[in-house]
């Protein structure tokens, strides 16, 4: 049992503690191409051993493929009743239900004369076979192939059930045979044991019933005869023909024998490795197991490597697979000998990339790159590995060296190819892709490549969506291009991208917000379109403003974060690129950013109230509950406890706060306004009090005396 790595590079961050910090507890994450630019150049990749025996043999013409009928009986199941009635109801087809229910009958028997004394009346090929079964199961190995041999020799047309079982269990019976003392040339027993797989295999593609697809199943059986034969040519080629018809009992085999190569000892594993079928064997095994034991080589693949090595100097056909091999051990210069006998494949082109870098030649390894994604076919896919942190890598040859590629494209400053490189990868290496379109490219470069190249996939059902069907990488690119747009202020362009009509309303909202905050004269409804922004980049901050990948992770729906890599000027690192890197980065530069950014309109919202009014302490109450960070709600805090009204919900301050009465704060400028002439007056209260009672009567007096004077004749 391997021991398991637990990822380093993983932080798992908690929704309702941002700023906490804890070891991975999550899902698991993809490998990232740009996190150690060096490592990503120098290892190859471990191959795939399915996709790698793929090419050591070929389906047989007319065979059909192998479906969940395929299986070998001499091969344990953990489940062994399940083949016991596959092959029953393979039994009662093409019969009578009489013939049926003597079949089944017999099947329950374990004396052979018995059984061939109840089977007289079945038709000639039933009756045999019956006999030939019940032979076989008895171990009495020679009856049961003179029974099967009998049935064979009946006319086409009286065995059409029963020919590719007959032919299969003579083989078996024949190999049966070969191993028991006394029975014979073992030998001549092996060649016959084989010519009935054969046979079984004609039988099974002249159109003669086969159910149980013993046709498939008759590769791994005469595979097996080879083998124990020494033949390990034609073992390896039956083998990965049964493979190559889909059949998983061809792969675990040429599995094991690929694994013996381990124990055998010198002499012999020499002489083993002169064969070519056992050298692409053994290259197809080392090239897909590196990585498998954490960095730890198995007992005796060195020395496995190096008898390979040896042996195999003259193999041209496959030296692009010795050159890798020898590679991913460290002989590099065994890598060049193979590598430059070696036709023009992808896998040669690769390795000729990373030993021109380890040369130092970023030139030829850039050509060389070129010459590789070129080489590789698009669907080639090795499958999925482990990296030695254990992220997971899905290898696709093509989109991995367009990745490394995309690596030297960024040293040299070349970002838009970089950028399409990574892309190439769609969901491979959508991290890497997402970092350099939202650090490297300049907005107007991302938005350029975008309107030209990545056009609005089809929208995601609601059930979609209830299923958690993954956005397509096109839907993702565009996202993160309309979040890009939204922090910039690009209010109006931004909402076309995001990829559904929720978060193009939402988006409208938030620019139009952020307009009217800006536009409107009147103080209360700027303030009101400043709180209705920060509400929406609260709520839906991720959703419109996040970074895809550091600081927010929108990309894994901010639940998680992965370790922060620093960019530092080096070999693989430009200063072109640090620079636009460092003019990229959220401002604030920390987790959840937007929240800061939905704090900060809502202060700003309450810069534009009136203090005394109640909407300047819920609008900063709602602020302290957006969770920016301790320090900003303690400011928010202190400026109510300084500058706000007493308010009776104050106690439950930032927990729970009323919406704020924007209609009711404007009445409150002039109450605001006179409030400092009625504090300066307090003191001489009494005063004015007594100047003003004393005025009123001069007033009055003098009013009197006017009236008077109007009153007198002329």
């Amino acid at each position: 049992m391997l021991t398991r790595k637990w990822p380093r590079r993983l932080l798992c961050l908690s929704l309702s503690l941002p700023l906490g910090q804890a070891l991975a507890c999550g899902p698991e994450f993809p490998m990232r191409l740009l996190d150690n630019r060096a490592q990503s150049l120098a290892e190859l990749p471990e191959g795939s051993f399915r996709f790698e025996v793929s090419r050591l043999g070929q389906a047989i013409a007319g065979l059909k493929p192998a479906t969940e009928a395929t299986r070998n009986p001499d091969y344990s199941y953990d489940d062994v009743s399940s083949y016991v009635e596959q092959r029953n109801q393979a039994e009662r087809m093409g019969l009578t239900p009489p013939q049926q229910a003597v079949v089944e009958r017999l099947r329950a028997l374990n004396d052979v004369e018995q059984i061939a004394t109840e089977a007289a009346n079945l038709p000639p090929e039933l009756r045999l076979y019956a006999i030939g079964a019940a032979a076989f199961s008895a171990g009495e190995h020679q009856r049961a192939a003179e029974a099967f041999q009998q049935l064979l020799a009946l006319p086409a047309d009286q065995r059409p059930l029963r020919s590719t079982w007959a032919a299969y269990s003579l083989g078996r019976a024949l190999f049966a045979m070969s191993t028991e003392a006394g029975s014979g040339e073992p030998a001549a027993l092996q060649d016959q044991a084989r010519a009935a797989f054969r046979q079984a295999r004609e039988m099974s593609v002249a159109g003669f019933s086969d159910p149980l697809e013993l046709g498939i199943a008759s590769l791994g059986e005469e595979a097996r005869v080879a083998y124990t034969s020494g033949d390990w040519d034609s073992a390896i080629g039956l083998y990965a023909s049964q493979s190559a018809q889909g059949s998983p009992v061809g792969y675990s085999s040429l599995l094991q024998l690929a694994g013996d190569l381990y124990v055998q000892p010198d002499e012999p594993l020499a002489v083993l490795l002169k064969s070519r079928s056992v050298q692409r064997l053994a290259a197809a095994y080392l090239l897909s197991r590196i990585g498998w034991w954490d960095g730890e080589e198995p007992s005796g693949e060195k020395r496995l490597v190096k008898l390979l090595q040896a042996n195999a100097r003259d193999n041209l056909e496959d030296a692009d697979r010795l050159a890798a091999v020898s590679y991913q051990h460290g002989d590099y210069a065994s890598a060049k000998a193979f590598v430059d006998k070696a036709a023009d494949t992808g896998l040669a082109w690769w390795v000729r990339a990373k030993l021109a870098l380890r040369d130092g030649d970023k030139v030829a390894a850039a050509a060389a790159y070129a010459k590789a994604a070129q080489a590789f076919p698009k669907d080639e896919s090795w499958g999925n590995r482990r990296t030695p942190d254990w992220d997971y890598e899905t290898v696709q040859p093509k989109c991995r060296v367009d990745g490394e590629s995309a690596i030297l494209a960024l040293q040299r400053g070349d970002y838009l190819q970089a950028f399409d490189q990574l892309y190439r990868g769609q969901s491979n290496y959508w991290y890497d892709a997402a970092a350099v379109a939202e650090r490297v490219l300049t907005v107007e470069e991302l938005k350029q490549y975008v309107d030209t190249q990545v056009p609005a996939p089809p929208a995601l059902s609601q059930q979609d969506r209830d299923n958690y069907v993954p956005l397509p990488v096109a839907a993702s690119l565009r996202n993160l291009l309309g979040r890009r747009l939204l922090r910039e202020g690009r209010y109006d362009e931004a909402p076309a991208y995001f990829d559904n009509a929720d978060l193009q309303d939402k988006a409208r909202a938030y620019g139009q917000a952020r307009q009217d905050a800006e536009s409107k004269w009147w103080p209360t409804r700027q303030a009101e379109a400043y709180y209705r922004a920060s509400r929406i980049a609260r709520q839906w901050g991720m959703e419109l403003l996040g970074y895809e990948m550091a600081p927010d992770y929108a990309s894994l729906g901010g639940s998680y974060a992965l370790e922060p890599v620093e960019l530092k000027v080096g070999p693989l690192v430009a200063e072109g690129e640090v620079q636009r890197q460092q003019a990229s980065a959220a401002q604030p530069d920390v987790r959840y950013h937007y929240r800061f950014v939905a704090t900060a309109l809502a202060s700003q919202a309450a810069d534009h109230l009136p203090h005394t009014s109640q909407a300047f302490a819920a609008v900063l109450c709602k602020a302290v509950g957006y969770n920016s960070s301790l320090e900003e709600q303690s400011a928010l805090y202190q400026r109510y406890v300084k500058e706000g009204p007493y308010v009776e919900w104050a106690a439950n301050f930032g927990y729970q706060c009323p919406e704020p009465e924007f209609h009711n704060a404007n009445k409150r400028y002039v109450t605001q306004a006179l409030d400092p002439i009625r504090s300066a007056l307090r003191p001489y209260k009494h005063w004015l009090l007594v100047g003003g009672l004393v005025l009123v009567a001069a007033a009055v007096l003098g009013l009197v005396n006017r009236r008077r004077r109007k009153a007198r004749p002329a």
